[in-house]
């Protein structure tokens, strides 16, 4: 019955594809909403795209960028955003969660 054990295996969530990280994001806030976490902060190197994701008290994958109210398709270095997330994080204010390509 162990060879069977070697199949099964259980997916928790999303996995990191990518061995190095391509960028960082400070955590100023957390909200939820239903069914999601939303992160305010600011990128501190590098660039994000939706479809990224998040590494900082487990991994979460980035569904949507809010800039100042509105969906962008990508934040910079000193932009000051919303990540909307799918999947939770345990993360609190002042966290630097590490990025990466999926």
């Amino acid at each position: 019955m162990d060879i069977f054990k070697r199949f099964r295996r259980k997916v928790n969530g999303p996995e990191i594809a990518s061995r190095h990280h391509i960028g960082k994001f400070k955590v100023v806030g957390t909200t939820r909403i239903p069914g999601k976490q939303v992160l305010r902060g600011i990128v501190l190197e590098g660039i994000i795209y939706p479809g990224y994701k998040l590494k900082g008290g487990g991994i979460a994958l980035v569904r949507e960028i809010r800039l100042q109210n509105r969906r962008v398709d990508f934040i910079v270095e000193h932009d000051e955003a919303a990540l909307v997330l799918e999947g939770v994080l345990k993360v609190k204010e002042g966290d630097i969660l590490e990025v990466y390509r999926s």
